[in-house]
């Protein structure tokens, strides 16, 4: 199970800290992902942690946004900077226990999502 956490209003320019808390033994060989879900859109990619630690962005978060984990936690993080109007929506974290990738269908479990809002 997920449990994502951290949502909240903010203003355009502010800084949120999401986190991802996951149950079991096995956190650290999961590929952890953000997705996200503007009002009247899909469900977007934003960024992964690969089980060894590397990581992807999405063009439009990069350099704003950091994902980090730490698996004695079993926990994800997204540490979102300098944020925008446009990045207003549920954002969702999901694991993986055999691929990483952008898409949705990679990922065995997915949390509630947690509401970001930025007013400008």
């Amino acid at each position: 199970q997920l449990q994502a956490s951290g949502g909240g209003l903010v203003q355009a320019g502010g800084s949120l800290r999401l986190s991802c808390a996951a149950s079991g033994r096995t956190f650290s060989t999961y590929h952890m992902a953000w997705f996200r879900q503007a009002p009247g859109k899909e469900r977007d990619f934003v960024c992964l942690s690969r089980s060894g630690g590397s990581t992807l962005y999405t063009d439009s978060v990069k350099g704003r946004f950091t994902i980090s984990r730490d698996n004695a936690k079993n926990t994800v993080y997204l540490q979102m900077n300098s944020l925008k109007p446009e990045d207003t929506a549920v954002y969702y974290c999901a694991a993986s226990s055999l691929l990483w990738s952008r898409g949705e269908s990679a990922y065995d479990y997915w949390g509630q999502g947690t509401q970001v809002t930025v007013s400008s």
